[in-house]
């Protein structure tokens, strides 16, 4: 017996073997190498998704949104261009810029615009449609038409507008979209926002427009009214633009004859394709305009009439127990209740109806508008405050007859509430009494209401849009809350009202409204997504 040998050890083990070092260097370094593409795949595929597999792929991962309908007064910031400034800025662009231009214009577009540098370029103009087609899955819009128009005062410019919607209004886009119709963008009611830009081998433009309102559409002397639809998605493997060269060159070709034919039947000269007429374009006899649907009014707050120098009183005040006495200001005795409303609006202002088209003379069948009767100045005022109108839910519009316009009716637009009302404006400090709050407050007065009382807004805000006579302000927050989500400021949008005379202030100015002079509050509403809508007007002299 051998007594040198360890009881435990087992004297027939097998021999270890060595470990494979360069075996497992290889194996660390793949490993890292596909870490470090995946890392960098991810950042070419989320920072361009306007290349066709980048969208693909981020379609199958759920990590990208349909492109979404904007509202007027919610539009991205942006300029609007008319059909020489569009020429003039894409074809002084080089071929490297303009691609880079193209791909940041579809990123902006298939972003919902939430990421943007800089201003969105808008088109404004009058444009006539040379050809019209059906969109099918070998585009990038797979339901809707395009229209095919060249700029009635800039010969330079083409420009191939979309018209994205359901299948159920393809019949009556057909009939409305006819060769010769002329569409006229105006700033105060269209957003079609520049998705792509082409330079044809001629030296022309062509650019890519698609309005980002998608609304309801009719003609002047048209049949009835089609509404838009976002697309639910794009096939970017399509390419841009939608009307292909040799596609183009055929319409171009068969709308010089049309022209040609028209000029010799009617006696005017024949027009050259790619040169403007020295003259300015006479008004077309129909346009394509969009048209927006009623507003129904809510139910008015109760009021009363009151005594020149009678003091404007609150209701009764809030239950105990919640934010709203931390910030009041300018309290008053609640009033006293009176049978007869009052609301105060504008001595003239129109009833609404569900469609409206503006025209030099009153249609048939149209109601006109009656002026409602003033009150007497000398002995009462109206004391109640008006409420804005509710947001229209997004219910499909039926499809409803256009009225008719008479044939001498040259000049048509499409109706707006531009131009701004009239209400009694007060000196600095010299307001009715009512309740003061700031913007953090907002979204209590949201859960309750205005409850028929005055309320003053006062804060520092930032001019995200003016208009003729509206201004769409942002409340102005701090670095330090905007990083840690305070006050909510991202998520709120003034909507101010200036009466008629008063000129809004221009888009990126500060705006700062304190106790002497406050915006009056008229209505405040929060969407499903939490923004907060406040509806304010100047009242300050």
């Amino acid at each position: 017996m051998d007594y040198g040998v360890y009881p435990y050890d087992e004297p027939y083990a097998r021999p270890r073997r060595r470990i494979n070092y360069f075996a497992w260097t290889v194996a660390i370094l793949l490993l890292i190498g596909f870490a470090l593409a995946a890392w960098l795949g991810s950042f070419y595929i989320f920072n361009q998704p306007e290349r066709p597999d980048s969208y693909r792929i981020l379609q199958r991962l759920h990590k990208i949104e349909p492109p979404k309908r904007f509202e007027l007064t919610a539009a991205p910031a942006g300029e609007f261009l008319n059909p020489k400034d569009l020429y003039e800025r894409y074809s002084e662009m080089g071929n490297a810029e303009l691609a880079r231009t193209n791909a940041e214009l579809a990123r902006n577009y298939i972003r919902n615009y939430q990421m943007v540098r800089g201003l969105v370029p808008y088109v404004v103009g009058r444009y006539k449609i040379v050809a019209a087609r059906e969109l099918g899955p070998g585009d990038v819009f797979t339901s809707g038409m395009v229209a095919l128009t060249n700029a009635v005062d800039n010969g330079e410019l083409l420009m191939e507008h979309l018209y994205p919607a359901n299948p159920e209004a393809l019949p009556l886009m057909k009939q409305t979209l006819n060769v010769g119709l002329e569409i006229k963008l105006e700033r105060s009611h269209d957003i079609s926002s520049v998705i792509h830009a082409e330079r044809l081998v001629d030296g022309r433009m062509m650019i890519t427009a698609v309005p980002l309102l998608y609304g309801s559409y009719t003609v002047t002397r048209g049949l009835g009214t089609f509404r838009l639809e976002p697309p639910l998605s794009l096939n970017l493997a399509a390419g841009w633009p939608l009307f292909k060269a040799p596609e183009r060159n055929s319409i171009e070709q068969r709308y010089a004859e049309y022209q040609k034919k028209a000029a010799v039947a009617q006696g005017r000269p024949i027009s050259i394709p790619g040169i403007s007429p020295s003259a300015t374009p006479p008004p077309a006899a129909n346009e394509l305009v969009r048209v927006e649907q009623a507003i129904p009014l809510g139910t008015p707050p109760t009021g009363r009439v009151v005594a020149k120098n009678e003091k404007l009183a609150n209701p009764t005040p809030p239950p105990k127990g919640r934010r709203w006495g931390k910030k009041q200001k300018l309290e008053s005795p609640p009033p006293a209740v009176t049978p007869a409303p009052v609301i105060a609006q504008k001595p003239s202002a129109p009833k609404a109806t569900p469609f409206t088209v503006a025209s030099a003379a009153t249609p048939p069948n149209i109601p006109a508008a009656t002026p409602a009767p003033a009150a007497n100045a000398s002995n009462a005022q109206p004391a109640a405050v008006a409420q804005a109108p509710s947001v229209p839910t997004a219910t499909p519009v039926p499809v409803l007859p256009a009225q008719p316009v008479p044939a001498d009716a040259s000049n048509v637009a499409l109706a707006s509430n531009a131009g701004g009302g009239s209400w009694k404006t007060f000196p600095p400090g010299r307001m009715p009494l009512g309740r003061l709050i700031g913007t953090g407050d907002l979204r209590d007065v949201a859960e309750h209401g205005l409850a028929g009382e005055r309320v003053y807004l006062k804060g520092q805000f930032v001019v995200n849009f003016s208009d003729a006579n509206k201004a769409v302000l942002r409340p102005r927050t701090k670095l330090t809350e905007k990083m840690l989500h305070f006050g909510g400021g991202s998520s709120t949008r003034i909507i101010v009202e200036f009466p008629a005379g008063y000129v809004p202030p221009r888009q990126g100015a500060e705006v700062s409204r304190d106790e002497q002079r406050p915006y009056e509050i008229t209505e405040v509403r929060k969407q499903a997504d939490g923004q907060l809508n406040v509806f304010v007007r100047e009242i300050m002299q």
